[in-house]
């Protein structure tokens, strides 16, 4: 069964993952999928100093924890050191290794001891047969399950290409591959200090990963995009996913 990992890029409000998480129960009900919900609680590699960043782990982790309670949805979530791993694991389902990080030993280590499911996203700065390592550390170190995530090589400045074949080699190594189809069509740096993104590209982006055997899929999703704190460039509009999700099943 595919796996699906979708919500705002950070946590806003706690306003914001309650609409968020009562849509995506509507779409699990109608559509029989069981997407996890997706918020971060500290956005660590935003392009300027100023950019907002989120509410911090202590706060983040109990409004997802809320999120879990009150919607009865899985949860993801991103960390970016070692120390956030064992809190993290506490509450959630899905620990994500952001792309920059995914070489990172003790990081991939302290997630995988969690006995959590460790998704590793790939680096814009490798293939997808490089992934072997970073899957290893991770299912070494013991996680319950290790995903890898497909989200766009750098080639050049300020933009980002999806080399498909990626995703073919990756699920040699792994049996879960995940396609980031909002933040493969970012334009890292793009936006004078902050990223960009062209978001209607997020659906083709989904049916070609599909064509290429991925068998997760991973969106960023907000009510009013334009208006969100982080990546509202690429971000889906909440009311696209039922559709997108629908053409995947």
């Amino acid at each position: 069964m595919n796996k699906f990992v979708a919500g705002p890029c950070v946590i806003e409000s706690a306003e914001l993952l309650d609409k968020v998480a009562a849509r995506l129960v509507e779409i699990n009900a109608k559509l029989g999928v069981d997407i996890i919900f997706k918020a971060s609680f500290d956005k660590a590699n935003r392009t300027s100093l100023s950019s907002y960043r989120g509410v911090g782990l202590d706060k983040g982790l109990q409004m997802l924890s809320d999120v879990k309670q009150k919607w009865g949805l899985k949860l993801c979530t991103d960390i970016h050191e070692s120390w956030q791993a064992a809190p993290a694991g506490e509450v959630i389902d899905v620990l994500q290794i952001p792309a920059f990080l995914c070489r990172q030993t003790d990081l991939l280590v302290a997630a995988a001891k969690t006995g959590r499911v460790v998704n590793i996203k790939k680096a814009q700065f490798l293939s997808g047969e490089d992934m072997k390592y970073p899957y290893e550390k991770a299912v070494c170190s013991g996680a319950a399950e290790v995903w890898l995530t497909e989200r766009g090589n750098m080639y050049g400045y300020n933009n980002l290409v999806v080399d498909f074949r990626n995703i073919a080699d990756m699920l040699k190594i792994s049996p879960t591959v995940v396609m980031d189809c909002t933040h493969s069509v970012q334009r890292p740096g793009a936006a004078g200090g902050k990223t960009g993104g062209n978001r209607e590209f997020v659906p083709a982006m989904a049916q070609a990963a599909k064509a290429f055997g991925a068998n997760g899929y991973f969106f960023e999703v907000h009510p009013d995009p334009d208006k969100a704190l982080s990546d509202g460039p690429n971000m889906l509009q909440l009311d696209d996913l039922e559709a997108v999700v629908a053409s995947l099943v």
